[in-house]
């Protein structure tokens, strides 16, 4: 089985491609080095510790790149020509997309078999950017999950392949939570390209309501997550 990742140059990604790599041999990485950048300030002081942590937990402290573990090709957009060209060069029996922007036809249809996206919620709840933090705003610590979707021209409305909780732990702080959703990133597409070389196929479910879409979170918003988060998990 032929397996291509498209996904961005971050710890949690290089992670991802470590761990995957580790299960399944992956014939390349497509990262998409630009992207769209809101007209407003999003940058939080915690996101520079949710670094931090991910360097110390899974990197001894290093700056590691995809490059460390599969090959990679480099592009600005994902659905440029040169892109969609090394996309299809991979000739991938299924694509698993982590972090890119929106994919448009021709790349969504190159894999033989699925595009399969993670998104961080649940589309029927939170579309588009900072979903988990979009949850944590609302109060919705339920609503911290990740799924696992077939790729289609409607930005995460494709049909449902698995959708897990975060599980969170008592005194767990933000900076811990993306490292926590990675870990169960993994999992479901460990588990997913398991059942698709066993069966040929993926489970998938219609969605059957189309949730709300979600920009950028400002960065004037996040100091409210921060604190919501540190409130909830301190009562686990």
């Amino acid at each position: 089985m032929r397996i291509a990742i498209l996904t961005t140059e971050t710890l949690h990604h290089a992670f991802f491609v470590r761990e995957v790599c580790r299960h399944w041999n992956v014939a390349g990485v497509v990262e998409e080095t630009g992207g769209v950048q809101p007209p407003f300030d999003t940058h939080h002081p915690f996101e520079d510790d949710r670094d931090a942590y991910e360097r110390d937990l899974w990197f001894d402290g290093r700056t590691v790149p995809l490059s460390d573990f599969a090959p990679v090709s480099r592009h600005e957009n994902i659905n440029s020509p040169d892109a969609v060209d090394a996309v299809a060069k991979l000739a991938p029996d299924i694509a698993v997309v982590f972090g890119t922007r929106r994919l448009r036809p021709p790349v969504i249809g190159i894999a033989h078999g699925a595009t399969i996206n993670l998104h961080g919620g649940h589309p029927e709840r939170y579309r588009g950017l900072d979903s988990h933090l979009w949850a944590i705003y609302h109060r919705d610590f339920d609503g911290l999950s990740t799924t696992l979707h077939f790729v289609n021209e409607e930005l995460d409305d494709g049909d449902i392949v698995d959708n897990r909780p975060i599980e969170l732990t008592r005194g767990m702080e933000l900076p811990a939570l993306r490292a926590a959703n990675t870990g169960v990133c993994i999992r479901l597409v460990v588990d997913a390209l398991d059942a698709f070389d066993k069966n040929g196929n993926l489970p998938r479910t219609p969605q059957s309501k189309v949730g709300r879409y979600y920009s950028f979170m400002p960065a004037v918003l996040k100091d409210g997550c921060l604190n919501k988060f540190g409130k909830h998990t301190a009562s686990l």
